[in-house]
């Protein structure tokens, strides 16, 4: 297979990127430049979005069986790309977000259901729902059913630059009491960048199109397993301190930005951890477990000196040191 990644230097492009060369794929990454591209790759330099298609002039020539395109800004630069390829790729992957349904999406939920509105030709990435459903309307517009639309989830794993895992992994080793937002049985709903990489490259060579949730089952881990799996990891003297969740956000605890991964009310979790998943189970989806996508998180954390890279168009999420002991006090 001839894989163009659009990307391919970061998280979930480098490790679409890695898992096609480790099948043996000719790969090409068009990136900008800034960060080094995996090894055994052909590299083509270029800038999408505000240089419009002459950032593109690298892709002019060239054929390839497929596509992975992560992009998550303006719809417009994905629209220009796929116009592009059109003739000269075989499919399209899109890596998109379940944040194309209408919130609150119902527990349960399944591809057919309500989608916010989106332009393919919408130049600005503000409203990140109708962004990506722009974003998805431009990869159909141009591939039809040769576009595959990959609706992830929350993703953890190697190479995270949002933040998320990273940071439980920082604060736990350094050691102490920990506010571990309860309830310890909280059902998580996630997928490990190494396992949507997979599944991506398995769907674009069996010939998928269309949507599909790509999440772990409904409760493949909990929050209690997430946090036990980093205090083991880390080896160290971590006491987790499961709070209420009233408890919790009567101290202002932010869900989900101070505290990564948490979600404190029913509605806010059967959107995102309630995805019904069983069409890309169907067709091979297969997760590790917690625990294997945590030790090698902090492997890769501690290969780097221990701090992850941040993108500069997402906040830093965490909870403040002096914020969390006034919450234990």
């Amino acid at each position: 297979m001839k894989l163009l990644m659009l990307g391919g230097t970061e998280f979930v492009g480098r490790a679409v990127t890695e898992a096609a060369v480790a099948r043996g794929w000719q790969v090409t990454v068009f990136h900008r430049g800034r960060h080094a591209a995996p090894e055994g790759v052909t590299a083509l330099h270029g800038e999408r979005g505000e240089a419009g298609t002459e950032g593109l002039a690298a892709l002019r020539e060239g054929e390839w069986d497929a596509v992975v395109d992560t992009w998550s800004g303006a719809p417009s630069a994905v629209r220009d790309a796929a116009r592009l390829l059109a003739g000269r790729a075989g499919r399209y992957a899109y890596v998109s977000s379940r944040s194309v349904y209408a919130y609150p999406a119902a527990y349960g939920l399944d591809e057919d259901g309500p989608l916010v509105a989106g332009s393919a030709d919408a130049t600005d990435a503000e409203d990140y729902a109708a962004a990506k459903r722009g974003g998805e309307l431009a990869a159909l517009d141009a591939f039809g059913e040769r576009a595959l639309l990959v609706r992830a989830g929350l993703i953890l794993g190697p190479y995270e630059n949002i933040g998320r895992l990273p940071w439980w992994l920082g604060r736990i080793a350094r050691g102490g009491p920990v506010l571990a937002p309860g309830p310890r049985e909280l059902a998580l709903q996630y997928i490990d960048v190494r396992d949507l990489a997979e599944w991506t490259l398995d769907a674009l060579e069996a010939g998928l199109g269309g949507a599909y949730n790509l999440v772990s089952e409904i409760g493949h881990a909990t929050m209690g397993e997430l946090l036990e799996s980093c205090v083991k990891v880390t080896g160290s003297d971590a006491e987790l301190r499961w709070t209420a969740p009233e408890d919790v956000l009567a101290a202002g605890v932010e869900p989900w930005t101070e505290l990564p991964v948490w979600l404190a009310t029913d509605e806010s979790r059967d959107a995102m951890f309630g995805a019904d998943v069983s069409r890309a189970l169907a067709t091979g989806l297969r997760c590790r477990p917690v625990a294997e996508t945590v030790a090698d998180t902090w492997a890769w954390l501690r290969s780097i000196g221990g701090v992850a890279p941040q993108r500069p168009d997402r906040p830093v999420v965490g909870l403040a040191e002096e914020k969390e002991a006034a919450v234990l006090r």
